[in-house]
C-alpha cells in the first residue's frame, strides 16, 4: 500500500503539528520496529530537508546505525563520545548550536553545523537515539525537542 505524506507550510509548531499525526498514522499496528524508525525518518526529512536524519541503537555498549535518511555515516558511536554518547550518557535529549563547538564533536559530515539528539528510552533505560543534523547553525530549539521526544516516546 502506497503512503502519502502531506508537507505542511507555516511555522515550525505547525509544521510538527501537520506531521505528527501521519507518523503515529504509519507506525500505529507496525510491530517492526526497523520500519517504523525508518518511517519515521523519512518523513521527518521529507517534511523539513534536514542534512541528515536517523537512528542509532543501543547494542552491546555503543550506538549501531539503524535506519536514516541522508549521506553515508558513522557506523559506531561509543558511550559517552559525541554529541550522540554523550546524550546517550546523560539520558537527555541535547541541542548543539554550533558543532564546532561540541567538545569531542563526531565529525560524519562536514557538512554538519548544528545537531539535535533525543535519547529513546524504553522501561527507563536508553535503547537509543534520534540523531538530527543541519547545515545551518542553530537550527534546533525547544520546539524541535519538544516534538521529537514526543515522536521518539511512540518508539516501542
Amino acid at each position: 500500500m502506497a503512503e502519502d505524506l502531506t508537507i505542511a507550510k507555516g511555522t515550525k509548531a505547525e509544521q510538527y503539528t501537520t506531521l505528527l499525526p501521519q507518523i503515529k498514522a504509519l507506525i500505529t499496528g507496525e510491530p517492526d520496529q526497523t520500519a517504523n524508525l525508518a518511517n519515521i525518518t523519512a518523513a521527518l526529512k521529507e517534511q523539513f530537508g534536514w542534512l541528515w536524519v536517523g537512528f542509532y541503537l543501543v547494542k552491546n555498549n555503543e550506538l549501531v546505525l539503524a535506519p536514516f535518511q541522508g549521506p553515508v555515516a558513522c557506523t559506531r558511536i561509543r558511550y559517552g563520545k559525541g554529541v550522540c554518547g554523550t546524550a546517550w550518557q546523560q539520558a537527555k535529549t541535547l541541542i548543539v548550536p554550533d558543532v564546532e563547538a561540541f567538545p569531542g564533536h563526531i565529525a560524519c559530515s562536514s557538512l554538519s553545523r548544528s545537531e539535535i539528539v533525543v535519547p529513546v528510552f524504553k522501561n527507563g533505560e536508553v535503547i537509543g537515539v534520534l540523531d538530527v543534523d543541519s547545515v545551518d547553525l542553530d537550527t534546533f530549539d525547544e520546539t524541535d525537542q519538544r516534538f521529537l521526544e514526543e515522536i521518539v516516546s511512540w518508539i516501542e
